[in-house]
């Protein structure tokens, strides 16, 4: 399969408080990769440093097979991009982006995005200031996807959007992908959100790729073994990913729960969740 995405010793530095990389991840055609960590783990950072919004200090990044330092102009027409911020002026409504959207992009089809302001229920008179920030959200959505790009890179999509908005917004990410010519990367901190619909997830902390695999394997072979405090030792080390101590119990993150209930009858290993990776792996101990 192909990659639509290819970064190799990516870095960043910041003053010696921050450092992203070395990344080196990719991501193939027609899937959508969930982004997780905690807040500051470098998430933004990263989808900046790939769409050269923020300087890198050591890396590639490819798109589409180019590099897109060099050739960023002709890759930018395939990429719908999301980003946290709005990035439109708060004086413009709807119709004025669309004009301005037909003078920026060769593909954009004036007609899909008025098709979609109908769909999320987004007037196209009213103008930013005076939207919500979940109407604002949809907006940028709307905007991404009326180009008609190859890959859309999202940063928190979802974010100040009620539940059945954001059903109806994954919905669209999951049509968007059917081909299998298109991919999305999503970065949220709605982790449930990913558990419908990713393919694959990238865990990154404190700058660094902690993880990458498909969905189904976490969710399927991870689980959290808890067991009282005295039976902790009987806990093979080579079992353990990480663990949490509770007032009366341990919690342990192991990567093959099948396994590690037949070894360990007496425990209960319940089913995990991103969000019960994510804690964990980020606040729980590692064996020494």
């Amino acid at each position: 399969m192909d990659n639509i995405i290819e970064i190799k010793h990516l870095e960043k530095k910041y003053d010696d408080k921050f450092k992203l990389g070395e990344i080196s991840l990719s991501i193939p055609k027609g899937v959508i990769v969930g982004l997780i960590g905690e807040n500051g783990a470098g998430k933004t950072t990263l989808i900046k440093s790939m769409l050269n919004i923020i300087k890198i200090d050591n890396g590639e990044v490819k798109i589409f097979g180019k590099d897109y330092k060099k050739q960023e102009k002709s890759i930018k027409e395939d990429i719908g991009v999301v980003l946290d911020n709005m990035f439109f002026p708060e004086i413009l409504n709807a119709k004025d982006i669309n004009k301005s959207m037909k003078d920026i992009y060769k593909n954009w089809d004036s007609k899909l995005y008025f098709s979609y302001l109908k769909e999320f229920d987004l007037p196209d008179s009213k103008p930013l200031k005076s939207m919500s920030k979940g109407m604002r959200k949809k907006l940028e959505i709307v905007t991404a996807l009326a180009h008609k790009p190859k890959l859309l890179i999202l940063d928190e999509p979802t974010s100040g959007l009620d539940p059945v908005v954001r059903s109806e917004v994954l919905e669209i990410f999951q049509k968007f992908i059917q081909d299998e010519e298109h991919s999305i990367l999503l970065s949220t901190h709605i982790t449930s959100d990913l558990e419908h619909i990713a393919d694959e997830i990238i865990f990154i902390d404190k700058g660094k790729k902690v993880m990458q695999k498909s969905r189904d394997e976490i969710i399927d072979n991870y689980g959290i073994l808890k067991c009282d405090i005295d039976y902790f030792s009987n806990i093979d080390k080579e079992d353990i990913v990480s663990y949490r101590k509770t007032k009366y119990a341990y919690e342990i993150l192991v990567s093959n729960k099948e396994q590690a209930s037949r070894k360990y009858v007496g425990c209960v290993i319940d089913r995990i969740t991103l969000e019960d990776l994510m804690v964990l792996v980020i606040k729980g101990e590692k064996v020494c």
